[in-house]
């Protein structure tokens, strides 16, 4: 049954305000059954310890953290769903760093660890750099779904570098099918899913310090790598050939309904990318594993740029010290930590160590899998760049950009709009 709270700022003036020692609060943005979860894995946490804990979640998060931060009436740690959140509380004096150790922990314990270090670290008010930001629970973009029926009754086999992906895709037009389908609609938010095709590609042709810069504007949006990255998915989804009901059809498809066409008979079309969530938009009764799959988004074999992965995540940061919010810290880091989630629904880990075993669902596994063998995570860039680009003109041109318009074009436009927030 779920949980009643009080509003939230009330809720954690009673706790996190009023803490005792030895009692931990955390804030996060889960409700409902992932509420329920984190409950589980938190409880482990106080059975270990003996400290009181106790979680609040909210559907308002990113706007309570930052009243609770200035009020003096944190959480001891809060859980965000995007790291630049947590760097603007950094940069305001409103976490703590991590506990000396942390950092070579995450880079010896997490697949690609660096990665998940740099992500985790932010500049202090007093414009230090240090790890303030701990990754527990994320999420993996860089997915292929396909019909596994459809794949076998044409005798095709799952690329594992996109030079094969490119060469199936010609394939299957050379075989009178169609193999993309592709939707960018999404109401108010029309335009995101072709983001997340920009940044898969700018991790597959460009380094990470690159796209490092590109989403802070170091390196501006209309740079020919960036420019080019466009492009790479204009291949895909501005050919009429490849992309079922045509190019013309990609702005105006919505996102939920795209993938459809996979299971019609005959197949509209053979292949969808999207991110883990999207099975929950496939026909009423299918089963992943039998009836859909999914294959990593692979990455080009002559670019020597390793096996990067696109993702999102939550990052526990400490926004009330105290040594139990520490002793929290070092807990998530335990094998145990993660499996207890694994056991459940919804949950991918980095952690090395783990029991892969415990996964309720092979389908997570799977995931988890291409998350263990990342070389490079990197966060969602449009989530990193400001609201006005990442959720504004990146969304806006990457439609134009499919209803015709350059790259070049689409990209200087972009980088028109990034000039004027500054």
């Amino acid at each position: 049954m779920m949980k009643t709270f009080l509003p939230t700022a009330m809720a954690l003036a009673m706790t996190a305000g009023a803490a005792q020692a030895g009692d931990v609060t955390v804030f996060g943005p889960w409700l409902g059954p992932d509420q329920e979860n984190v409950e589980a894995v938190l409880a482990e946490f106080a059975a270990q310890s003996g400290h009181k804990v106790s979680y609040v979640g909210s559907d308002s998060f990113e706007q309570q953290v930052r009243v609770d931060a200035e009020a003096g009436s944190a959480a001891n740690v809060s859980v965000f769903p995007q790291p630049g959140l947590a760097a603007d509380l950094a940069k305001g004096g409103f976490l703590t760093p991590l506990a000396a150790g942390t950092a070579d922990w995450v880079r010896d314990n997490y697949a690609a660890g660096q990665s998940w270090v740099d992500l985790g670290t932010y500049a202090g008010a007093d414009g230090a750099d240090n790890l303030y930001g701990f990754f527990y629970k994320v999420d993996v973009k860089s997915l292929v779904w396909y019909n596994p029926e459809n794949f076998e009754d044409a005798g095709y086999d799952v690329p594992s570098t996109m030079e094969e992906l490119k060469d199936l895709t010609k394939q299957i037009v050379a075989d009178g099918g169609t193999p993309w389908c592709i939707g960018l609609g999404s109401g108010g938010a029309t335009g995101w899913p072709a983001t997340d095709w920009v940044e898969d590609m700018m991790l597959r042709t460009q380094s990470p310090a690159d796209y490092d810069k590109w989403v802070t504007n170091e390196m501006k949006f209309n740079d020919p790598k960036v420019v080019a990255a466009i492009d790479e998915f204009g291949w895909f989804a501005g050919n009429d050939d490849y992309v079922a009901g045509g190019a013309g059809a990609v702005a105006s498809t919505d996102f939920r309904d795209s993938p459809k066409g996979m299971f019609s008979s005959p197949a509209q079309c053979y292949m969808h990318r999207q991110a883990s969530f999207i099975p929950a938009f496939f026909p009423e009764g299918t089963v992943v594993g039998e009836d859909a799959d999914f294959f990593y988004f692979p990455a080009y074999a002559g670019k020597d740029l390793g096996a990067p992965v696109l993702g999102a995540g939550t990052v526990w940061g400490i926004t009330n010290d105290s040594p139990e919010a520490h002793e929290l810290i070092t807990y998530l880091q335990s094998a145990k930590a993660h499996e207890i989630w694994m056991a459940r629904k919804g949950f991918l880990t980095p952690h090395k160590g783990v029991d892969t075993s415990v996964f309720s669902d092979p389908t997570l596994k799977k995931m988890n899998d291409i998350l263990l063998g990342a070389t490079t995570f990197r966060f969602d860039g449009s989530d990193l760049m400001p609201g006005g680009v990442g959720a504004g003109s990146f969304w806006t041109g990457m439609v134009d950009y499919a209803g015709g318009k350059s790259a070049q074009q689409t990209a200087d436009e972009i980088q028109a709009s990034w000039d004027a927030l500054k």
